[in-house]
């Protein structure tokens, strides 16, 4: 390790204590996170502009990446005891459990119609734009990632609906708790309701038995919320490492030289936004006031580039800040993760498979066409939680449903991490949407607790 990694780590350190200071002097979780992802902005920028691609970048990195890297895999750890143990609980608090039908129906029916927009949004955005595959520039790192994407397509090429189905109902509750299988998430989901509905089932035939195994359920619950609040509070440390790698690993060439594409993704992107806006308007929901709870979440979820680690985040907010009873939270941050991304598995394959239609002669405005894609967009969203791989997984599904070249999919992996962060801080947001729309449905949102103050994420409501 050279003189000048080592200068550029103790800087890093140092930028970490002073927010760490503040932090412990009464400064808000939020405003905290704000100021490391600008700084985090700064110090990239500057690693950029200092080193480039030399020995001391890459240096400086792997030491940077020790805390971003780190707190991005503590998410992970508590995601499979948070899921379990949050959904177990709800639905030991459900006095009927024709409700868990109406949760899951409302919440996969909202995830999949604002999937299903946001393709149209997709193609919207490709026309206005006039983007198209054609005269793209190969390089060394797009033809290898061409090939690895033909080479990953076989793992979906003859996967059916009751196929993927079928992966979604756990066999070994111990290897999902591990995440083993791409569906790892939502098989947790199905087997925590059925621990809940056992419960409720012994609770009916033994009513102290039952009281006292629920007592225990809440006992723990609080036990993993208080593991997650710890780990919350870690925030702005972890915000501030991923943007400062994101920044100081960033290809400007490779940017400005497919910047019409990335402006196209974030102006749908910011529509997406505006529809989720629409739909929360519609159930009553101040948007503004809404936005402003969720800040953090969708900042984390900019940064970190994982919907599935942005889980507790998602699920603490819509609990304590919008409102949305623990049930529907759960269910909606669970599928939300892996289900109708808006981002990854609408926008992106939609525009996708609009520039590249052309390159096989395929008129991209024909009314077959655009009714086959917003279809197949729609369904692959669902799909794609059965295989795992997010938005490269969805492109893959879609181009070869539609029989269009999936290597060409490559083209675009020079600026693939600065769109994919947009991308999953609106899949997050997606998710959250959708858990308040149908808690305002359903009639079960605390509107108390939207209209209040809030406490900060990882702070314990006075209850």
């Amino acid at each position: 390790m050279t003189w000048w990694v080592v200068i550029n780590v103790f800087i890093f350190a140092l930028a970490i204590a002073l927010l760490a200071r503040w932090q412990r002097r009464g400064a808000s979780l939020s405003r905290v996170v704000l100021v490391g992802l600008v700084v985090g902005v700064v110090l990239g920028a500057v690693l950029q502009a200092l080193y480039a691609d030399t020995e001391t970048l890459t240096g400086t990195i792997d030491w940077v990446n020790l805390v971003g890297g780190g707190y991005v895999q503590l998410l992970k750890m508590i995601i499979m005891p948070l899921v379990l143990v949050t959904i177990l609980s709800a639905v030991t608090r459900l006095h009927d459990a024709s409700s868990l039908g109406k949760i899951s129906f409302g919440v996969l029916a909202m995830l999949m119609i604002t999937t299903a927009i946001s393709a149209v949004i997709g193609i919207g955005m490709t026309q206005l734009f006039g983007l198209s595959a054609e005269g793209l520039v190969q390089g060394a790192r797009e033809l290898e990632r061409g090939q690895d994407i033909i080479e990953r397509s076989a793992q979906v090429a003859d996967l059916t609906v009751p196929q993927l189905l079928l992966s979604f109902i756990p066999s070994n509750p111990f290897q999902d708790l591990a995440g083993a299988r791409p569906t790892s998430i939502i098989s947790v989901v199905i087997f925590a309701a059925f621990l809940g509905m056992a419960a409720l089932g012994i609770k009916r035939e033994n009513a102290a038995l039952g009281d006292k195994l629920i007592d225990g359920i809440d006992v723990v619950q609080k036990w993993i919320m208080r593991l997650v609040r710890m780990v919350i509070r870690l925030t702005p440390y972890g915000v501030m490492a991923l943007m400062t790698k994101v920044v100081a690993t960033s290809d400007v060439g490779d940017i400005l030289g497919l910047l019409g594409f990335v402006i196209a993704s974030y102006i749908g992107l910011g529509l997406i936004l505006v529809m989720h806006a629409l739909f929360l308007s519609g159930a009553g929901v101040n948007p503004l006031r809404y936005f402003q709870k969720v800040w953090p979440v969708l900042t984390f979820a900019f940064t970190s580039r994982s919907s599935a680690a942005t889980i507790p985040l998602n699920i603490e907010a819509q609990v304590d800040r919008i409102g949305v009873p623990p049930a529907i939270a759960n269910f909606a941050a669970s599928f939300g993760a892996t289900i109708g991304q808006n981002g990854c598995a609408g926008l992106y394959p939609a525009m996708l498979a609009m520039m590249i239609a052309p390159t096989v002669g395929i008129d991209p405005l024909s009314l077959e066409f655009l009714a086959t894609l917003v279809l197949v967009v729609t369904l692959a969203s669902f799909g794609i939680a059965g295989v795992g791989g997010g938005a490269t997984f969805a492109a893959i599904i879609v181009l070869s449903t539609l029989d269009l070249p999936i290597a060409l999919a490559g083209l675009l992996i020079s600026i693939e991490p600065l769109i994919d962060m947009g991308r999953t801080a609106i899949n997050v947001n997606g998710s959250m949407t959708a858990g308040t729309v149908t808690s305002r449905l359903l009639g079960q949102h605390d509107g108390a607790v939207f209209a209040a103050e809030s406490d900060e994420l990882g702070e314990p409501r006075n209850a």
